[in-house]
């Protein structure tokens, strides 16, 4: 399994805009700027992050975007299922995946059962308050 950018910039924008701590819309620019971003891609994620209720956004001079949630609301398994679709490690745990796939997998079916089941039961624990609340410094490189 592999997040793609989209899945992982929809992440750093909710941790973006939950550190501004603002009750005023947060501008586009100013996220893009400060993720790094572009802001057109940053744009088509905001976009799916809006119709998904997540976030809220206006035009307009004084425009931007806010949380609709609390932090410790926004589950992160939520967000990546928004953003990926499926967090299947194979094709025939997908969701609508063709019967016949799942008896080829055979004997390595509960396993990559097991993995998905393990990927979805992390993530679904793990809300953007949780990233918040850690600490990079406590993180190192070898």
């Amino acid at each position: 399994m592999l997040i793609s950018t989209k899945g992982r910039y929809a992440l750093r924008v909710l941790v973006d805009l939950t550190q501004q701590k603002s009750t005023d819309p947060v501008p586009l620019r100013d996220i893009a700027a400060r993720q790094e971003i572009s802001e057109k891609y940053l744009e088509s994620i905001l976009k799916i992050l809006v119709k998904n209720k997540l976030v809220a956004g206006s035009r307009g001079k004084g425009g931007g975007y806010l949380l609709l949630k609390a932090p410790d609301e926004i589950n992160l398994r939520d967000v990546l299922h928004i953003t990926e679709g499926s967090l299947a490690p194979v094709s025939c745990l997908k969701e609508g995946a063709d019967p016949s796939e799942k008896e080829a997998e055979g004997r390595l079916l509960p396993l990559w059962q097991g993995l998905y089941d393990t990927i979805e039961e992390y993530f679904a624990q793990k809300t953007v308050a949780d990233l918040i609340d850690e600490d990079p410094a406590d993180y190192y490189v070898i």
